[in-house]
């Protein structure tokens, strides 16, 4: 079940997420948001671990952008992002890092 894609999706989030923040923490966090919804479609959740669909269901929860209103200059990704606490953007960011180690261990094992 190779998983490289997804791997490289998640790298590149985590990257997303590292300092510096030259464009602002709030597209940073867009950014790697947009990364995760690359590596997550069509993934059938059912082959992984319990970990990894832990990690998968912390990253969408804080994804979601139910109720979340965005100006009309600005997306709705960048208005997510603004509203997630220090402890939040924390979790995401230590959920991508174990996600993409996780892919990137199930990649080569393929």
């Amino acid at each position: 079940m190779p998983h490289h894609y997804q791997a490289q999706k998640l790298s590149d989030a985590r990257r997303c997420l590292m300092l510096p923040h030259s464009n602002g923490i709030e597209q940073s966090i867009a950014d790697a948001f947009h990364e995760c919804t690359l590596a997550f479609h069509q993934l059938d959740e059912h082959q992984l671990d319990d970990n990894a669909r832990r990690w998968v269901r912390a990253i969408k929860a804080l994804m979601d952008t139910s109720g979340v209103s965005a100006a009309p200059h600005e997306g709705t990704w960048i208005a997510k992002a603004r509203t997630l606490s220090k402890e939040q953007q924390l979790e995401l960011a230590s959920a991508v890092d174990e996600l993409a180690h996780w892919f990137d261990r199930k990649s080569h094992e393929a």
